[in-house]
């Protein structure tokens, strides 16, 4: 051997290791985030989660649930499987994911839906609960599935979506003609005069799919229905909206002196808004938004409001982006230096709150935010060119940020366990920075069913939009 050739032949073999390596480089997409390599081109990110914990192993509220086929109604479970329905839309050769929903839908109806029974047999709707409602979206698939195969249970699936949109039009509490947002639901009984960003997600899109699949025979009640949909979204925006910030307060009421409404400023400007952006809330709100959009007649007088409304709320969420990452803070208007102030919350002499824990990313609301954004390109209701590289960028910004490999499944970290404001009898939800970085119930978990669900329908919707490409 020729001991003057080797250190060419070395040479040559590791320049041309590294093309090699280049090039599957450039055509796999990969990024290597905490150790992990992973794909971001080709691969199908939607079914990866629906199989690594939309049908099994996921947490609501902290509590562990090992199959969603098995699991009671709660608004958590069903966004859970209003996700693993879409992917299932998308990808319709993956019967499982259907079949699993329609044990979750049998599991929680009677035998004609006419109720949507808890595990005692009792009604699982509670009064004036807006979030018990937003489940009822998974019977719309069902109901068109079931017909089009010719299977006798079919008038089940209607039939409940019609008992939740009743409930909810006829039957849920609202604020009373002569106060401010007269005709607003409450987003609970226990929360009287109160709306939030939240319950508009749990209620107004159930309500919208019902009238785009059935509200068309009877022509005046449903112009007055649509009116009445978007009336919660003009509530809401003309009280909450920060036109400085660009943003929405998490909830406002129109009673902000009772004692459910403790944590509600007491004075101009934004009398009876909460005091802060929470991530989540505006997820819920934008998301909520671009589906109503999807299915509201463009010639309804309210049409064009919701669209402007839409627009100003992407505006403001592209504007809090995170630059580096993608992503958002779980509240939007600080970056990580924001923390909680050490003193806590002081209500009726009681201090609530006490931390230092720092402002952080948020993986369930970056993952709605991502989903409407993209549902919004699609359906021309977004300047494409204006929000594309948003979309891209937040999207990138969940895998590398929030998404854990495993060998045969995927995690999803640093998710708000939940957040709320009051009541009177849980004074510790304050509504203060001090409250959504240091309260008792928003602690960060992974796993957490909003944030599972939420990731599906933003990786279903970037995987329409590769396709259109």
């Amino acid at each position: 051997m020729n001991k003057k050739l080797l250190p060419q032949k070395l040479i040559k073999l590791i320049v041309s290791s590294t093309l090699i390596t280049a090039i599957v480089f450039v055509f796999t997409g990969c990024f290597t985030a905490s150790g992990n390599k992973q794909t971001l081109q080709n691969e199908k990110w939607s079914q990866k989660m629906v199989e690594s914990h939309g049908l099994k192993d996921f947490y609501t509220n902290r509590v562990l649930h090992e199959k969603l086929a098995n699991t009671g109604w709660d608004y958590v479970t069903g966004l859970i499987a209003i996700s693993v329905l879409k992917a299932w839309e998308h990808y319709p050769e993956k019967a499982e994911y259907y079949y699993a929903v329609k044990a979750f839908a049998d599991r929680n109806t009677n035998a004609d839906g006419s109720m949507i029974i808890n595990s005692k047999g009792e009604s699982a709707l509670g009064e004036s609960n807006i979030d018990d409602l937003a489940a009822g979206r998974i019977f719309f698939t069902l109901y068109k599935q079931e017909m089009k195969i010719g299977a006798k249970g079919a008038q089940r699936y209607k039939n409940a979506a019609t008992l939740i949109r009743n409930k909810l039009k006829n039957e849920h509490s609202r604020i009373k003609e002569g106060r401010p947002g007269a005709g607003g639901f409450y987003h609970k009984a226990q929360y009287p005069n109160q709306m939030w960003l939240d319950g508009t997600y749990m209620g107004a899109p159930v309500y919208a799919q019902w009238q785009a699949e059935f509200g068309a025979k009877d022509a005046k009640d449903d112009k007055q229905s649509w009116s009445d949909i978007a009336n919660q979204f003009k509530v809401l925006h003309k009280y909450t909206y920060n036109a400085d910030k660009q943003l929405n307060y998490h909830a406002w009421s129109a009673t902000p002196n009772d004692p459910n409404s403790f944590w509600a400023n007491k004075t101009e400007p934004y009398l009876g808004c909460s005091k802060e952006f929470w991530g989540r809330g505006m997820g819920w709100y934008f998301a909520a938004l671009v589906d109503v959009l999807e299915v509201m007649p463009k010639d309804h007088a309210d049409y064009a409001a919701l669209h402007a409304i839409y627009n100003q709320v992407a505006a403001g969420l592209k504007r809090w982006q995170d630059k580096k990452s993608g992503a958002w803070y779980q509240l939007l208007q600080y970056n990580s230096k924001k923390k909680g102030d050490g003193k806590g919350d002081i209500v009726n002499g009681k201090t609530y709150n006490a931390g230092t824990a720092s402002n952080y990313l948020e993986a369930s609301c970056s993952s709605i935010f991502t989903y409407a954004f993209f549902k919004g390109i699609r359906l021309g209701l977004l300047d494409k060119d204006k929000y594309k590289s948003t979309a891209e960028k937040a999207y990138q910004g969940l895998l590398k940020t929030f998404i854990r490999k495993q060998e045969a499944s995927i995690d999803i970290i640093q998710s708000c366990a939940s957040a709320g404001l009051g009541p009177a009898g849980n004074p510790a939800r304050t509504g203060t920075v001090n409250y959504y970085l240091c309260g008792p119930d928003v602690a960060i978990v992974n796993n957490e069913g909003k944030a599972i669900g939420t990731f599906i329908l933003a990786s279903v919707e970037y995987e329409n939009y590769l396709q259109a490409k």
